[in-house]
């Protein structure tokens, strides 16, 4: 515990922080900026006496709990709370939280892109949310149940679908990269029962998955180029851009294409198309 460092950074904090941004009013003329150690140990629902003795440097050293309660009240970001959990003397929280509620700033950045495909994806491969431009271009993703909800495991099924989406010499490049995916969210948290699931039902039904399972590579898919066989308008070669948010499990993924290029021409005509009933993707050239 840096009881100097943790002092000092709860008075700046507090300091930082206007009443009104916590939902109190000015009230009583204030001799200083921000807020008082009383209503920052009420925000926290701790006593002023313990609140002010950890500002001063003295008392008991603080539980992850009541760490966890300050930085809410004080409104600290990811990478505050895990500054005050350290000084505390504790290991920060995991900011991966999987949920099928997607971070309201992703979702925000996928309601303002219309012209380029883009979706939500979670670290497991499940598709959370996808603008019109995504579903055309790779088909409504969000309606699967189980485990199928998962690109990676439906990879894995020889789903004829979701590797037809691909073209045929790109099949072992995206097998390692999936693989490598899953290894670092399986990593990332210690007890991880949905992780644990799609990972133990992959061993035991793919033996592709389980070679390159055994090969232990770990990585987080950046941004990297795709090529995508469309049934429509033929194949696409487009730079995948890969957005994180301050929620690990989750990632929106950009599919653009070089403007005044054939696969940028291919992509308008795609918008024009939409998602109509489409036959089966052609061979890739």
């Amino acid at each position: 515990m840096d009881r100097t460092g943790l002092a000092d950074f709860l008075r700046r904090r507090r300091a930082a922080l206007q009443p009104e941004e916590v939902g109190l009013g000015h009230g009583r003329r204030r001799r200083t900026a921000g807020l008082r150690r009383e209503e920052v140990a009420a925000l926290a629902a701790m006593s002023t006496d313990f609140y002010t003795r950890i500002e001063q440097r003295r008392g008991a050293v603080p539980s992850e709990q009541t760490v966890g309660a300050l930085a809410r009240a004080l409104r600290l970001n990811q990478d505050e709370r895990d500054h005050l959990f350290q000084l505390s003397g504790h290991t920060p929280p995991p900011r991966a939280v999987r949920t099928d509620h997607v971070t309201p700033s992703l979702l925000r950045l996928l309601d303002h892109l219309d012209d380029a495909p883009a979706q939500v994806v979670s670290d497991l491969g499940v598709v959370l949310r996808q603008n019109a431009l995504a579903e055309a271009l790779l088909g409504v993703q969000t309606t699967y149940t189980g485990l199928r909800r998962s690109i990676i495991y439906r990879w894995f099924m020889d789903d004829p679908e979701e590797r037809g989406r691909f073209p045929e010499e790109d099949h072992a490049i995206h097998s390692r990269s999936y693989v490598a995916t899953l290894r670092a969210a399986h990593g990332r948290m210690s007890h991880d029962p949905e992780a644990d699931e799609l990972v133990d039902a992959l061993l035991a039904e793919s033996p592709e998955f389980a070679a390159l399972w055994n090969r232990h590579e770990v990585a987080v898919r950046g941004d990297e180029r795709k090529r995508i066989v469309h049934p429509s308008v033929g194949l696409l070669t487009l730079d995948c851009q890969i957005l994180t948010a301050e929620n690990l499990t989750e990632r929106l993924v950009v599919f653009t294409a070089t403007p005044g290029s054939e696969d940028a021409e291919r992509l308008t005509l795609l918008a024009v198309i939409g998602t109509q009933d489409l036959a089966e993707p052609p061979a890739a050239r």
